[in-house]
């Protein structure tokens, strides 16, 4: 047993969660830090762990983090597993909470059976993953073979880290992927994705006179997984904004924009945006009136989003006087590219009913001055994440939306593109684990196919002998604040690797 003092403090709400031998590390993680490209604390604070236990560990360049267990004895010529998780988490909170994911620990909370973080997002996703595999190094009643723990770096925001892998790392015969989100299926397929980043250059002026400067916002959407989520009615809310912004210079009167912008992540479904405008101040009584017009029709829009909030706010002083904009005569046709690219589910799975098969998110979106060309140049910087289960038509949506960026007068440029995991229903991995969750359990488990990115497409292809197979925990709400893990799932995903570990050593 690892001394309290070695590690760093566990929120109280921990206690008495079973089983304890996970959750113990799950409120470790809680306490570091670990966004995406900024895992340091977490793999320092894994080697020590791994180091006080006198497992081999070590870390490479990219942050990847792996740590190795013999097999129990006798069991040494039994296949190799490797239990893989992603080290990094989604950072999103709610507007105005006071939380800095770089310094401040994640307060969890119990309600009903789950454990979630209110304001912020919570890291199961995939910190109960590394929690698992934790748990199955430290056991020491476990049966297994040769057991690898791979916790991959930066895995929600390119996975560079699984990118990065030396090519003799995954020497093994298994890969237990520990990263997807409902319990009592197994995932034995993935899409792959890609990002594109736009830029447009935009002719600016200066503001007119006798204008007054408005934010318009729109605030308090649910939001969610840009995969997994897509398929749902939620605001979107740049869009949502783009739409509204529109609408209001046809019915009220054109006018300039200053600034836009919404969303902070491509693989989150954006909960805000903003823009400022300088319009007549004899118009803004109408805007506001307009404003709650159309904040009535999104709710109705969009019953999910109940705290959906669009409104306005006067801007102090006179400096936007000085500032370039945007003449509607440019921002609108900008508005209008920006809404006809491909968005939301394109197609769905001819294969897996209920699957989205092809889709695209767009956040962030920016549209700010340039002041490196001087006050008559303003950009548009926006972001797109084309996914597919089919990686030719991941490529082929990649294309046409490059293309269209491109006629619009904008350039692109495609960036950390991964592969999809091709289903194999036939896999001997696959049977197995179905025959020990059935012996656990006393019902079958499903068989599901993900619209989400996980790491097995890239190591399927560069590592073509290793079986692999995903699950995990019932979590919801991903990538956005409230994230939550049901509790009484993670002993239950306890129980099936323990059993399913001896029963591959046996």
């Amino acid at each position: 047993m690892e001394s309290s003092a070695s590690l760093p403090p566990i929120d109280p709400v921990f206690s008495g969660l079973e089983p304890a031998i996970v959750w113990r590390h799950f409120a470790a993680l809680c306490a570091l830090p670990r966004p995406s490209k900024a895992e340091h604390a977490v793999v320092r604070h894994l080697l020590r762990w791994a180091e006080r236990r006198k497992l081999t560990a070590r870390s490479d360049s990219a942050r990847n983090l792996i740590i190795e267990k013999p097999a129990s004895p006798g069991y040494e010529h039994a296949p190799k597993v490797i239990l893989q998780a992603h080290l990094d988490m989604v950072c999103q909170k709610e507007e105005g909470f006071p939380h800095d994911f770089a310094r401040d620990p994640i307060r969890p909370e119990i309600e009903n059976g789950w454990l979630l973080a209110r304001h912020t997002t919570l890291g199961a996703d995939n910190g109960i993953g590394v929690a698992l595999a934790l748990a199955a190094l430290e056991d020491a009643a476990l049966t297994h073979g040769a057991l690898t723990a791979l916790f991959t770096a930066d895995e929600e925001a390119g996975m560079s880290g699984a990118r990065a892998l030396a090519s003799d790392t995954l020497s093994a015969d298994i890969l237990l992927n520990l990263d997807t989100e409902e319990w009592g299926a197994f995932y034995l397929g993935c899409a792959g994705g890609a990002e594109i980043h736009a830029d447009f250059p935009l002719p600016a002026l200066p503001c007119p006179e006798e204008t007054c400067a408005v934010e318009i916002s729109l605030r308090g959407l649910t939001g969610g997984h840009s995969g997994i989520d897509i398929h749902r009615p939620r605001a979107h809310a740049i869009r949502v904004l783009l739409e509204c912004l529109l609408e209001l210079a046809q019915d009220i009167a054109p006018f300039a924009l200053l600034s836009f912008s919404g969303g902070s992540v491509s693989n989150a479904l954006p909960r805000a945006a903003a823009a400022k405008i300088a319009l007549s101040e004899t118009r803004r009584a109408a805007l506001t009136t307009r404003l709650s017009e159309q904040e009535k029709k999104l709710r109705e829009r969009f019953p999910e989003d109940s705290k959906l909030r669009l409104s306005c706010a006067p801007q102090p002083g006179t400096e936007h006087f000085r500032a370039a904009s945007l003449p509607a005569s440019v921002w609108r046709p900008l508005a209008d590219t920006l809404l006809r690219l491909p968005f939301g589910v394109l197609a769905a799975s001819a294969d897996f009913p209920g699957v989205v098969e092809t889709s695209c998110n767009f956040a962030p979106c920016q549209i700010m001055p340039a002041p490196e060309n001087g006050t008559h140049i303003m950009r548009c910087r926006a972001a797109f994440l084309p996914r597919s289960l089919h990686d030719e038509r991941r490529d082929a949506l990649v294309k046409s939306i490059r293309e269209q960026i491109v006629q619009a007068g904008g350039a692109a440029i495609v960036k950390d593109a991964y592969p999809g995991w091709r289903p194999d229903p036939n896999s001997r991995l696959l049977a197995l684990c179905e025959r020990v969750y059935q012996d656990v359990f006393s019902a079958p488990p499903r068989r599901e196919v993900i619209h989400a990115g996980l790491e097995c497409g890239l190591f399927a292809r560069a590592f073509p002998s290793l079986a692999l197979l995903s699950f995990g925990p019932d979590i919801m709400g991903a990538h956005a604040p409230g994230e939550r893990v049901r509790v009484a799932s993670v002993e239950m995903c306890w129980r099936f690797l323990r059993a399913l570990l001896a029963r591959l050593a046996a």
